[in-house]
């Protein structure tokens, strides 16, 4: 995988020292953070008692080479639009924020590492194999 986002989920994985997404990050050429993601990781932090250092450690990650953090953009709000009426229609809503993620995935063509399930109610979305 030479594009790949990763999920909230997955970059606290990965800072807990989950081989898989290790393994996958290790590899890819490009790793997207959608701007939505380090919202979460923010708001998670300002939860827990290690908020600095864990603000520190996603400050390094963002400045190694491969990382390139995502903005929202008018493509991004128009693959949100598609998305979220799919799965409206299909009865199969997931959080809106996943909406968001899902839809910069799409937009940049990156497989999408995540321990979510309901992403794959996405339709077009291309999901970590280890997931599935």
């Amino acid at each position: 995988m030479k594009k790949v986002m990763l999920d909230t989920n997955a970059y606290a994985s990965f800072f807990a020292g989950d081989k898989a997404v290790l393994d996958v990050l290790a590899q890819a050429e490009t790793v997207y953070m959608p701007v939505i993601v380090i919202g979460e990781l923010y708001a998670g932090f300002r939860g827990g008692r290690k908020e600095t250092d864990n603000r520190a450690k996603l400050a390094v990650f963002l400045k190694k080479s491969t990382v390139h953090v995502l903005n929202v953009t008018q493509e991004t709000a128009q693959c949100f639009g598609e998305i979220k009426d799919r799965l409206k229609k299909a009865g199969t809503p997931i959080p809106i924020n996943d909406v968001w993620i899902a839809a910069q995935a799409v937009e940049t063509g990156s497989v999408l590492i995540t321990y979510d399930a309901h992403f794959a109610k996405v339709q077009g979305l291309r999901l970590w194999e280890h997931m599935l």
